[in-house]
């Protein structure tokens, strides 16, 4: 007998595009920095922010070096895909605390490619050669609060 999957509601609609360029930014900031993915993000068509806990300011250098990554990534042409699991077989390999107390027993793995993983309900590109051209736009740094925030389109 079939299992039913049962997932909590998903409260947003997001622009497939870019909510899969989120997820490659994520990793890219995480391997480039060793920083955690975004503490908080705002993903819309024409444009989106990401805020990052991070030590010290990137440098321009930086900046131009996230593009080139994640634009690489995206070049690859990854393949988009899920896999349901229980939150005990999600333990140890992904961080629940962003989930909510009644999040359903079984959660949604969102995989580009080989390259990230992550809970996610939202709505994602089949493939990454479906997003487009990844450039920041602007970013700004937060001493007192050590916050990075930049902000992106896709061309």
């Amino acid at each position: 007998m079939e299992q039913q999957i049962q997932l909590n509601d998903h409260n947003k609609q997001e622009y497939p595009p870019m909510h899969t360029c989120e997820h490659i930014v994520n990793r890219t900031m995480m391997n480039l920095f060793g920083c955690g993915r975004s503490v908080s993000a705002h993903i819309e068509r024409k444009k989106s922010k990401l805020d990052y806990a991070l030590e010290t300011a990137p440098t321009e250098e930086d900046v131009k070096r996230l593009e080139e990554v994640v634009n690489a990534v995206i070049a690859q042409g990854l393949d988009v895909t899920t896999e349901f699991i229980t939150q005990e077989e999600a333990q140890g390999r992904f961080d629940l605390k962003r989930l909510p107390e009644d999040a359903s027993e079984t959660v949604r793995i969102v995989k580009v490619g080989n390259y990230d993983e992550c809970l996610c309900l939202g709505t994602h590109v089949k493939n990454t050669s479906e997003v487009g051209t990844f450039k920041v736009i602007s970013h700004d740094w937060n001493e007192e609060a050590k916050r990075w925030r930049m902000r992106f389109k896709l061309q």
